[in-house]
């Protein structure tokens, strides 16, 4: 077996796990609607409370509200819910430098990214993450439950305190800060104030319950996130396609989990007791999460109604003695995967939430080539050049191993008139033929997949960079030049597709095709046109990478052959 044989193995292992990858992305498409529903009728949504913060017990959960045609949602039927719905305007805005929110009944409803338009156009509006329209329902919701007493659910109770409903963050400010109140029975009072951050993405929610009055209260805070999943238009041509969509979690004990919206209701229930945890809804680019804080216990779940998908967390929960009060505090992340602000935000296993595989290596080696990447993009302020300087990398610290390779390469095509004449020799007795040559290699010390350990060790960082430049919105609508002004995006004119071709066909020149039969040669002369259209799909950064690579494999194949040629070895 020669080395352009194992070449040719590996390229077909390569184009049949891009099929498989294809394969399972469409697997994973959003379910029917009607048979997610079958399901949740079957489980059911009530979720036991946990013991936590100042006090102990549980509490049962609202189910997730029906979603009726009109935009409002009903109100979950919650035991001891008595607050009346709240009467008036209650919506307030909040614009920032990159948000603008609309909240409701002390809940964020409707999420702007203002420094991440839909597409490239000028006129393009802004990507939205939170939306009300029943069709595209996504919210992030808070409220508090009690088994015997009065408590604000996310649908109703807690007002805007004061007539303020516009805020906006002043040229010299660092936050703005907007208050809602809940008045209860029996002096109970709970005060929630949100506050977002100049420049940041995760917005602070705090409530503050107090007791003012004669018996000591017990209540659940409970957040969740619930969405009708997008409908992706699935195909190779859809980078957004190629990435997770669903909900994932993290527990300081069981660590992280993860969950499309295909498998919500046939991977069967969540009921996970955590610490150190969060919950999220991701898609491609972007996510929203709950983050409690890291001492806070509480209980993870999933749950599935109509065409909603909904994770919830439920706890901390708190005893507030008469005259008493009590705090708890959790962070909203509505915005995109930006790697440096979320290790800002110090929670453990959050960086998870920029998935770039379900495979522990390509998430590992993933990590590893965006940390490189970001740090090349420093340099060259380019991610395009940073993609071609990664190359570079790579094959510096591959060079002793490529040396080892053309070394080999060199050797076998010294014996090529010796094969040859074996082949001639044994004509069709493919058995003895192979025999002999190994004899061969054997006699002469010649390992004919000892050249073979650089392309082993490229796939694992050609699939790993694939996530990332699918995975990093740092680089979503990032140009390089001339014509590629989206390296998340294909190639509009196909031009790096089709030098990857060129560049392999010329490789292919230069590499022996001894000991193959007439088909295996037609194959292996079939591989670049193979590759070029299956790059005709991918992320041009990703062909870059590739072309880039192969290139430079290429110059360095013409180099080793001409310094490590030797004369052709005498036919025996």
């Amino acid at each position: 077996m020669n080395q352009t044989r194992t070449f040719l193995i590996l390229a077909w292992l390569m184009v049949a796990t891009l099929l498989w990858m294809e394969w399972n992305r469409d697997k994973d498409a959003a379910p029917d609607a009607a048979a997610s529903s079958e399901q949740a009728q079957e489980r059911g949504n009530a979720v036991p409370g946990s013991d936590a913060g100042t006090g102990t017990g549980t509490a049962a959960v609202p189910t997730a509200p029906d979603l009726p045609a009109a935009a409002e949602s009903a109100r979950p039927a919650v035991p001891g819910m008595q607050a009346p719905a709240a009467a008036g305007d209650q919506s307030v805005t909040v614009t920032t430098d990159v948000l603008r929110l609309t909240l409701s009944r002390g809940n964020v409803v409707d999420a702007a990214l203002l420094g991440y338009p839909q597409t490239r156009d000028e006129d393009s509006p802004p990507v939205k993450l939170l939306d009300t329209d029943p069709a595209r329902y996504y919210a992030a919701q808070s409220g508090w439950v009690s088994q015997a007493d009065p408590a604000p659910d996310h649908e109703s109770g807690f007002t805007p305190e004061g007539a303020e409903r516009a805020y906006r963050l002043t040229e010299g400010g660092d936050a703005v800060s907007v208050p809602f109140v809940w008045r209860g029975a029996d002096g109970l009072t709970i005060r929630r104030t949100i506050t977002v951050r100049r420049g940041s993405y995760a917005i602070d929610v705090q409530d503050t319950v107090v007791n003012e009055g004669a018996s000591p209260w017990q209540g659940f805070v409970y957040r969740q996130l619930m969405r009708v999943p997008p409908q992706v238009n699935r195909g190779m041509t859809n980078p957004e396609s190629f990435s997770f969509s669903g909900a994932t979690w993290y527990s300081g004990d069981e660590g992280y989990g993860r969950r499309t919206f295909a498998d919500f209701a046939d991977d069967g229930p969540l009921n996970l007791q955590a610490r150190e945890s969060w919950i999220a809804i991701l898609q491609h680019h972007f996510f929203t999460a709950w983050i409690p804080e890291p001492d806070a216990a509480t209980t993870i779940s999933l749950h599935v109604d109509g065409p909603r998908h909904l994770i919830r967390e439920v706890g901390p929960g708190v005893n507030v003695a008469p005259g008493q009060q009590a705090s708890t505090a959790a962070r909203l992340w509505v915005g995109p995967k930006l790697v440096q602000q979320i290790q800002a935000q110090d929670v453990r296993g959050l960086d998870r939430a920029v998935d770039y595989s379900r495979f522990s290596l390509f998430a590992f080696l993933g990590e590893w080539l965006f940390w490189l990447l970001d740090k090349l993009h420093d340099l060259f302020k380019n991610w395009g050049w940073s993609i071609v300087g990664l190359v570079l990398l790579v094959k510096l610290a591959m060079y002793p191993l490529s040396a080892a390779q053309y070394k080999s390469m060199a050797r076998m095509r010294k014996f090529q008139p010796r094969i040859a004449q074996l082949k001639e020799r044994y004509g069709d007795d493919r058995q003895k033929f192979q025999m002999a040559m190994m004899e061969l290699y054997k006699k002469e010390k010649i390992n004919p997949v000892g050249g073979c350990l650089p392309i082993l060790l490229q796939m694992p960082i050609f699939f790993a960079l694939y996530w990332v430049l699918l995975e990093s919105v740092e680089l979503r609508h990032a140009p390089w030049m001339l014509w590629i002004q989206d390296l998340t995006a294909r190639d509009p004119w196909f031009i790096l597709p089709v030098i990857n071709i060129a560049v392999m066909w010329a490789t292919q020149k230069l590499s022996p095709m001894t000991g193959m039969d007439p088909m295996q040669q037609r194959m292996m002369q079939l591989m670049p046109v193979v590759f070029g259209a299956v790059m005709i799909f991918f992320p041009a950064g990703l062909v870059l990478y590739w072309v880039t690579n192969g290139a430079l494999g290429l110059a360095q194949q013409w180099w080793f052959i001409r310094k490590y040629s030797e004369p052709a070895a005498k036919s025996a």
